[in-house]
């Protein structure tokens, strides 16, 4: 299980990501570099999704999954992101999908309500995971997938981590290690993918019976 963040400390952190992602949204658009593309169909046909799921798109940034998962015909597509400007890209491209404004610990989704999770290029930047799996684990229904991903891998972090004005984590590097971050909020795991350009950690939440 996460450690507990203090809420100032998430809230401070918050503001901080919100003005940075917003300052540089461009820098997040297409184009993508080669190869990107193609490891980012990957990363969305591991959530199988079918055409009765409700999917959200933690982190969405402008919406770079988001013409991949409409290419599955969910039912319906949730983008939240802590950023409004990367909001405001995503409504006027993708007028059908439900923007979600805020920190994802702090979602009012109905419970059991959610099918597919995608958590991509963004795990590392969410500083309260504990209340972020307590809330997604509320949200998704029995059977749901989570996938946290990311098209440039585990070592992008490496690049990036000291030009950040905020703290980044590391992904979960091997399936013990995942399972004990996620086994308590009642994920299993399913799949992960650790290579030299991409990062899938597939999850899926088993409701336990009482």
């Amino acid at each position: 299980m996460f450690r507990k963040i203090p809420i100032d400390r998430v809230e401070e952190v918050d503001r901080l990501q919100s003005a940075y992602f917003s300052a540089h949204k461009e820098v997040f658009d297409p184009p993508l570099q080669e190869g990107v593309p193609e490891r980012l169909e990957k990363i969305v046909s591991m959530a199988e999704i079918t055409r009765q799921d409700y999917v959200l798109d933690v982190g969405s940034g402008t919406g770079i999954l988001l013409p991949l998962i409409q290419g599955y015909g969910p039912k319906q597509i949730y983008a939240n992101d802590l950023s409004k400007a990367m909001l405001e890209l995503v409504k006027s491209r993708f007028p059908e999908v439900e923007t979600l404004h805020g920190d994802v610990s702090r979602l009012q989704l109905p419970e059991g309500s959610i099918d597919v999770v995608f958590i991509n290029a963004c795990y590392p930047n969410i500083q309260d995971k504990d209340a972020a799996f307590l809330n997604v684990r509320r949200m998704t229904r029995d059977g749901a997938r989570v996938v946290i991903s990311h098209p440039m891998g585990r070592r992008f972090l490496e690049i990036i981590k000291d030009k950040m004005p905020f703290h980044i984590d590391d992904f979960p590097v091997d399936r013990i290690t995942a399972e004990d971050l996620f086994g308590d909020y009642g994920f299993e795991v399913e799949m992960i993918i650790d290579e030299k350009d991409l990062y899938i950690l597939v999850l899926r939440f088993k409701q336990k019976s009482i």
